[in-house]
C-alpha cells in the first residue's frame, strides 16, 4: 500500500479489507481525501475464489498451519460436497478463527493464538449470496474449488472448516484469490509493477488515468446536487435544505453530495425536517475545481 501511495505521491493512503498473508487478488487503496470514504468499501460485499483441502484439518485453517487432524475423503462424492455447501448460503452464524485479526481485550486473535491462548468468540452474522463448487477432485485427501460472493466480515477460513466438520474430514484453504470488492472487479485491477511502468514510462503522473472518482466508494446512495447558494455552507460543515432527498424517502440515510459544477463534495445524513447533514467532507486545495 506504501509502495502505490508513493508512486502517486499522495500524502495518505488506505485499504478497504486487508489480505490474508495467503491470499491475492484484489485490495482496492484510497489516497488522499478518498481515505474519508474507504469504511464504505470495508462495509462491502467480497467475492473469493478458493481451494479447499478436504480430509485434513490445521489449528489456523489454513495451509500455513499446523495438522491437527486427518481422515480420509475418498468417500466423498461431488454431490454431497455440492449439498453440504448449500446449507451455508444465506444469512448464517459464523465463529471468527482463532487466527483472525480481530481483537480480544486490544490484542489481534492470531497474536494469542500463536501463545497458545484460545478465547471464546461471539459468532457473527453473515450472508452467503452464494456460494458455489467450481471444480471437485476426489481423493484420500480431496479438493474442491469454490467461488463465495459474501457479506463483509465473512472468513473464507471458517467456510473451509465448518464445510470439513460438517463433511466429518475436517478442511483447510490452499489457496485464495479475491477477486472483486464492492463494485470493483479483478479484472480491471492494476498490479504495483505496472504502476511502476507506467510512471517510470511516462513521469510521475503516468498512472493517474488509473485512479477513480472518489465517491465511487460509497455504492447505492441517492446523489443530490447543490445549488451555489449552499455549497459553501455544506463545506463548512453546516447542514443545508435538499429537497430531493426528503421527497424520496431518504431521512436518516446516507446520500453523495455534489456541487453545481459536478464536484464531490462528501457523503451526509438526511434529517427528518428534509436537511443535508454532513457527515464526511472532502477538502479540495484552495483554486481546485475538479
Amino acid at each position: 500500500m506504501q509502495r502505490v501511495r508513493r508512486l502517486f505521491d499522495a500524502n495518505k493512503a488506505g485499504h478497504t479489507g486487508a489480505l490474508d498473508p495467503l491470499a491475492t487478488g484484489l485490495l482496492p487503496i484510497c489516497l488522499g481525501e478518498a481515505t474519508k470514504f474507504s469504511q464504505y468499501l470495508l462495509d462491502s460485499d467480497k467475492r473469493y475464489t478458493a481451494t479447499f483441502a478436504l480430509g485434513v484439518a490445521t489449528e489456523s485453517g489454513d495451509r500455513d498451519g499446523a495438522v491437527v487432524s486427518q481422515a480420509s475423503a475418498a468417500h466423498l462424492t461431488e454431490v454431497q460436497v455440492v449439498d453440504a455447501m448449500a446449507s451455508f448460503e444465506g444469512e448464517t452464524d459464523q465463529v471468527p478463527s482463532m487466527f483472525s485479526a480481530l481483537k480480544h481485550n486490544g490484542q489481534p486473535l492470531y497474536k494469542l493464538a500463536r501463545q497458545g491462548i484460545e478465547v471464546e468468540r461471539p459468532a457473527r452474522r453473515i450472508t452467503l449470496h452464494h456460494y458455489r463448487l467450481l471444480a471437485f477432485r476426489s481423493g484420500e485427501v480431496a479438493e474442491i474449488e469454490v467461488d463465495v460472493h459474501c457479506s463483509k466480515g465473512t472468513y473464507v477460513r471458517t467456510l473451509a472448516t465448518d464445510l470439513g466438520e460438517l463433511l466429518g474430514v475436517g478442511a483447510h484453504v490452499t489457496a485464495l484469490r479475491r477477486t472483486a470488492a464492492g463494485p470493483f472487479a479483478l479484472a480491471d485491477a492494476y498490479t504495483p509493477e505496472r504502476l511502476t511502468t507506467l510512471v517510470a514510462d511516462s513521469g510521475s503522473s503516468g498512472a493517474d488515468h488509473t485512479l477513480l472518482p472518489m465517491e465511487i466508494a460509497v455504492q447505492g446512495a441517492l446523489d443530490v446536487q447543490l445549488p451555489k447558494a449552499s455549497e459553501l455552507f455544506f463545506s463548512q460543515g453546516q447542514p443545508v435544505a435538499a429537497s430531493e432527498a426528503y421527497r424520496n424517502g431518504q431521512e436518516a440515510g446516507i446520500v453523495r453530495v455534489f456541487a453545481e459544477d459536478g464536484r464531490f463534495l462528501g457523503v451526509a445524513t438526511v434529517t427528518d425536517d428534509g436537511l443535508v447533514a454532513p457527515k464526511r467532507l472532502v477538502l479540495y486545495p484552495t483554486g481546485e475545481k475538479d
